[in-house]
């Protein structure tokens, strides 16, 4: 341990910590814009610098490392002037457009250019108007917004492994972009939408489909339905002041309803259909010999990294549509022959945790079963646009006949979910006196889990990855040979869907801090789980009734027709 003071304050920290570190132990706040807690560590914006006993001039806390006996000043005249000053240089090429700004309000930059009083017009530069990059069906960027902290790139690569944006030029030209400056929907972007929260302005937003949605509920031809992802119940409530990890379904639920004439439906529902689907084709796998390991294939920015990095091992993916995508097909097939609806004149609406449903949606093969995918943010943005004072709603349920599901489907929305709720019925499928619900070795949010379990005679090894960095140690392990597994569960974005492109954007100091945001939001959904009456998909009614109705089994010619897809070769760069 190493003993130092921060403004007076004795701590002792770790060896190799450095001064932020050791700041925060203290209980010391240091601004920063470049860093970003377990995704990029630069020291190049100079926001957070310091004096200190021993370092010449300021140093920048996020790398400066302590010291035995060192004395740290964090916040004296010359630390503020060189803040302001840094600041005003940002703000000098910087779009000031904030009023019109998604960001507004939720802005690093905002947030610290008035905590110091800063001069937006203190330095005249030459005025950029770089076009807009909106080439792609679920992301904007716009450069001249950007303050090249390089939090975007640092997330996409070291986090994701995609890379696929980075600095482009250099010094005051320099910009953030794809390889030789192609659009965003030309490059190897997966759409997963982790640079968008990891960006501390408005350079990089989803692109809002609200206006379309708002156009169709004003329509009276159209009839509206919307249905909710698992994990957005744990995390809508952010943008209403909740604290992290507020189950708020009910008020949700009702918010939806006060924007017009609209019937709410529970995702959770086809992420049960998804798991007797997807279990049952591993059964058959398993049992026919079949290509192994099965990767899930719920999640599309990990659908779309497999077809551009992995094309050979295509074959391994599921072909289970995701949740989203069968609940389309169910409501324009099921649904609107039930309720004599022309296809046409449904306008299905989900809200999910990331922008790369955005992209799933476009893609051809799925035929505009799902017209908007709408993320957390923007159903936020909609309910405080309509007045709905979202405090004071009372809890109300889904609609019929989409509202009951399990807790298998509710864990969807947190890294292992998907692999528990397909072991417990692809346990219940090889042995049906298996019944056992809790599957904890594949819970957590580390980076790789694994497990095996011996069910009716078959061993069935298992792995969970999420960030896709991750998932690319795993497969690569899986091609060497170094690890061979039976069913292996990926999810694009550290810690899963709690943790999307699309939820809610937190501030860095809440994002640095001690909590663990994705396990307490993870924990919303366990906790539904752990409540609910039923449990494992296989026993839900509503798939009995789907089934039953419609669908007649797991794997029949209409379910594959209905709920199962392909996948192709994407351009590898």
């Amino acid at each position: 341990m190493v003993n130092l003071k921060i403004n007076g304050i004795s701590v002792s920290v770790p060896d190799g910590s450095t001064i932020l570190q050791a700041a925060k132990a203290a209980k010391v706040e240091i601004p920063t814009l470049c860093f970003l807690k377990g995704v990029n560590c630069a020291g190049s914006c100079r926001m957070c610098v310091v004096e200190a006993t021993g370092a010449r001039g300021l140093v920048a806390a996020c790398v400066y490392p302590v010291s035995e006996g060192m004395e740290v000043r964090t916040n004296t005249p010359k630390c503020r002037q060189s803040r302001k000053m840094t600041l005003e240089l940002l703000l000098s090429s910087h779009k000031k457009k904030c009023l019109s700004c998604l960001r507004n309000t939720s802005c690093e930059l905002q947030r610290l250019s008035l905590e110091y009083g800063a001069d937006e017009d203190r330095f005249a530069a030459e005025k950029k108007e770089t076009p807009l990059d909106a080439s792609s069906p679920f992301l904007i960027r716009d450069n001249d917004k950007c303050i090249n902290c390089r939090r975007c790139v640092a997330a996409c690569k070291n986090l994701q492994g995609v890379e696929a944006i980075g600095p482009i030029g250099r010094g005051y030209a320099v910009h953030i972009g794809s390889a030789f400056e192609r659009p965003a929907i030309e490059s190897n972007c997966v759409g997963c939408g982790q640079c968008i929260v990891a960006c501390p302005v408005g350079a990089l937003t989803e692109k809002d489909d609200t206006d379309a949605v708002w156009r169709a509920m004003a329509d009276p031809s159209k009839k509206v339905v919307f249905f909710t992802a698992p994990s957005v119940r744990a995390t809508l409530g952010e943008e209403f002041g909740y604290p992290i990890g507020t189950d708020v379904e009910g008020r949700m639920v009702a918010a939806i309803r006060r924007l017009g004439d609209v019937e709410v439906f529970n995702m959770d529902v086809t992420a049960d259909m998804t798991i007797m689907e997807e279990a049952n084709e591993l059964v058959e796998r398993i049992k026919g010999k079949k290509t192994l390991p099965m990767f899930t294939s719920c999640c599309p920015g990990w659908v779309k990294f497999m077809e551009h990095t992995y094309p050979d091992m295509l074959d391994n993916l599921s072909t289970c549509k995701s949740p989203q995508q069968m609940f389309g097909a169910i409501l324009k097939s099921y649904y609107c022959e039930k309720n004599d609806i022309d296809p046409e004149n449904l306008f299905v609406v989900s809200v999910i945790p990331c922008t790369a449903k955005k992209y799933e949606v476009c893609r051809s093969e799925f035929h505009k079963d799902v017209d908007v995918a709408l993320t957390t943010r923007e159903l936020a943005r909609m309910i405080k646009t309509a007045g709905i004072k979202f405090a004071e709603l009372p809890d109300e349920k889904y609609d019929e006949p989409f509202r009951i599901a399990t807790g298998g489907g509710a864990i969807f929305g947190a890294t292992g979910g998907v692999m528990e709720a397909a072991l417990r019925t692809a346990a219940h499928m090889l042995d049906g006196k298996f019944e056992a619900v809790d599957f904890k070795e594949v819970r957590g949010t580390n980076a790789v889990k694994e497990a095996e379990y011996k069910v009716a005679g078959v061993t069935v090894r298992v792995a969970v990855a999420s960030g896709l960095a991750n998932a690319r140690k795993v497969v690569d392990a899986i091609r060497s040979g170094k690890k061979k597994y039976t069913f292996v569960e990926v999810m694009a974005c550290p810690g899963g869907c709690v943790n999307g492109g699309g939820q809610p954007t937190l501030s860095d100091s809440i994002r640095t801090g001690d909590s663990d945001i994705r396990a307490l939001r993870a924990k919303a959904l366990y906790d539904l789980d752990a409540s609910l009456e039923f449990r494992s998909s296989h026993d839900s009614p509503t798939i009995k009734m789907l089934y039953d109705e419609y669908l007649e089994k797991p794997g029949s010619h209409r379910a594959h027709e209905l709920l199962h897809t392909s996948y192709e070769q994407r351009n590898k760069y």
